[in-house]
């Protein structure tokens, strides 16, 4: 299995700037406002345009893995949606639904409590439910704003990877 760095790239691809995606210019996936909360400092579509794959790696592994803790989740397959899910939809939201997923309050910090219950909780389980809440949220959205329907077809091969494997 390859690491989860390298399939976020693999699925999020080169520099895309399409004027329906809420997101902006990014590249690799980066967006200019994380972009910008890496570097400590205001980016623009320059900046975006010129980023290595070597730093959204560094973004990648500091910003939505270390420092949120998600290197403690021991299940590979499960570490790797949590991660390909803060990537699309924030840190704060994936561990909401993580919490959801193991019926705990969902305050959105992946604490001792989250972690305690991770650890004794199947991961499989934990991994379907979570699987599932990401679906309804897509359709909820595209519901909302059917403007996002462009980018269904995309989010389903994302999920569908996750569901074969």
């Amino acid at each position: 299995m390859s690491d989860p760095v390298t399939d976020i790239l693999r699925r999020e691809g080169g520099f895309v700037d399409r004027t329906d995606d809420a997101g902006g210019p990014t590249k690799f996936g980066i967006t200019i406002p994380t972009l910008a909360a890496w570097r400590g400092h205001p980016c623009e579509r320059a900046d975006i345009v010129a980023l290595t794959e070597d730093e959204a790696r560094s973004i990648y592994g500091e910003l939505f893995i270390r420092r949120p803790g998600f290197d403690a989740i021991a299940d590979s397959r499960l570490q790797g949606l949590v991660i390909d899910c803060a990537v699309l939809h924030g840190t704060g939201t994936v561990v909401r639904w993580l919490q959801a997923a193991l019926g705990q309050r969902t305050d959105g910090v992946f604490g001792p409590f989250t972690r305690s219950a991770l650890a004794v909780a199947p991961p499989g389980t934990v991994f379907q439910r979570l699987l599932s809440i990401r679906l309804r949220f897509i359709g909820n959205l595209i519901t909302r704003t059917p403007s996002q329907a462009v980018f269904a077809a995309g989010w389903c091969d994302r999920l569908a990877e996750f569901i074969t494997g």
